[in-house]
């Protein structure tokens, strides 16, 4: 084992067995080797018999769970047992540090220490309220802002991205954000499965170059630039290499959901999580055409002729995602109090082909309409 390495675990087992650990996460695998499990957590927890350890790990089917009295040779043990293993990150968070180990495939260590920001809470117990994927105190929101409402718009698109992935999923995971904006749901993306132990690069995409540069600057600020890159372009043609497993698209206006959508079926990316934002093109076609009767009603007026246009929007959305080997929902990811823009179309590919069912009821649905969504377009330009 490098000595650099051996510094750096022996730095982990410290605060693993510090009086200060609020949580820590191993996952991931070193080059050519694998552990025996692939996930653990170990975090302090109050019992009726007083302070433990909690020690979870999985193997990928099943978890198993241990408490250990702090401070004792069992303790000491158990965090060597799990020290030995071959993980290839390790997440430590403490009452005044955050420390992420990550082992490359030369086999150095690669460290980033950061200050917390606030003290430590409480162990918690088996009554403990629910938590958020991404601690509010987290240094993160110093740099993009941490209002109340940001924290729970992060908090419930993380928590549809935990949804979407598998609990055991390992290995490099190559994650592209498209149309990324002031990318903060980009970082907080990052930082939450960095903090799941995955082995993580993922850049961003936005028209706009000083969009490009602001987020460059913040991604060196917190130490991720390696990791964290942004390009400016456009999300049909901006550079991106090599193709990634994840896509999102948060919020791209209009048709440039379905050029994320599309870019995301060309590349055969594993997993698509897009909200979309305005529907004005199926909008367009609705008013300049004849509804089926007896549906006149659902569009005579502007205002409901709008929002059936985001509803049959996202259903066609939906529908050809399916019909390009995906399985495909819409969910809402976020309170409509806090935006009204909260649906998520939420894919993973299956490879599965789709039924003569699936396509004559899209072309049954689109025929009565008398619509063409843009993503069927940019489907068949593709092909």
């Amino acid at each position: 084992m490098p000595e650099a390495l051996d510094s750096a675990l022996a730095e982990v087992r410290a605060l693993l067995l510090a009086p200060g650990l609020t949580r820590a996460v191993a996952a991931g695998r070193r080059r050519g080797q694998r552990p025996s499990v692939v996930r653990a957590e170990l975090r302090p927890v109050t019992l009726k018999a007083g302070p433990r350890l909690q020690i979870a790990v999985s193997d990928g089917s099943r978890p198993h769970t241990r408490n250990v009295a702090p401070g004792t040779e069992e303790a000491g043990a158990a965090v060597d047992e799990l020290l030995a293993e071959p993980f290839g990150n390790w997440h430590v968070e403490t009452g005044d540090a955050t420390l992420q180990l990550r082992v490359t495939k030369s086999g150095e260590a690669q460290v980033h220490r950061a200050a917390a920001s606030r003290p430590a809470a409480e162990p918690a117990g088996h009554d403990r309220a629910k938590e958020w994927l991404l601690d509010p105190g987290d240094p993160l929101f110093r740099e993009i802002g941490g209002s109340a409402a940001k924290r729970r718009q992060v908090d419930a698109f993380l928590r549809a991205l935990a949804a979407t992935l598998p609990d055991d999923l390992t290995g490099p995971l190559r994650v592209v954000d498209l149309g990324c904006g002031n990318a903060y749901l980009t970082f907080a993306a990052y930082r939450y499965l960095v903090q799941r132990g995955l082995d993580v690069t993922l850049v961003g995409v936005d028209v706009r170059e000083d969009q490009r540069r602001r987020n460059t600057e913040l991604a060196e600020r917190l130490g991720w630039a390696d990791r964290v890159g942004f390009v400016a372009g456009t999300i049909a043609e901006a550079p991106v290499e090599p193709a990634p497993d994840l896509v999102l698209a948060l919020h791209a206006c209009d048709t440039a959901t379905d050029e994320a959508l599309a870019r995301a079926v060309r590349w055969g990316a594993r997993w698509v999580l897009a909200a979309p934002c305005c529907h004005h093109d199926l909008a367009a076609q609705l008013r300049a055409g004849q509804a089926p009767a007896p549906y006149e009603l659902l569009t005579r007026q502007g205002i409901l002729r709008e929002r059936f246009a985001d509803v049959l929007t996202d259903s066609l959305r939906a529908a050809l995602l399916r019909l390009h080997g995906y399985r495909a929902e819409v969910v809402e990811f976020v309170d409509s109090q806090h935006t009204p823009r909260n649906l998520l179309i939420r894919a993973r590919r299956t490879e599965g082909a789709p039924s003569d069912a699936q396509r004559a009821e899209y072309r049954e649905l689109v025929g009565q309409w008398g619509v063409t969504p843009r993503l069927e377009t940019l489907l068949a330009e593709a092909r």
